[in-house]
């Protein structure tokens, strides 16, 4: 069993609260805060597994 990782779940709640905004945003009918919620979407899941693949490869 692996061990848990509290870094992967902060990260996968930021990733969700940006999807979140970029709903509200849509309700709100604001593009510039929906274009800000994606781009803050791909910072951070790309982050994320980024640090996941570093995280892997210093494993090894």
């Amino acid at each position: 069993m692996k061990r848990f990782q509290p870094i992967f779940l902060i990260f996968s709640l930021l990733a969700v609260a940006t999807m979140m905004g970029i709903g509200i945003f849509i309700s709100e009918r604001n593009i510039i805060g929906i274009i800000a919620c994606i781009i803050a979407m791909f910072a951070v899941m790309g982050f994320g597994f980024a640090t996941k693949k570093r995280m892997q490869q210093n494993e090894r």
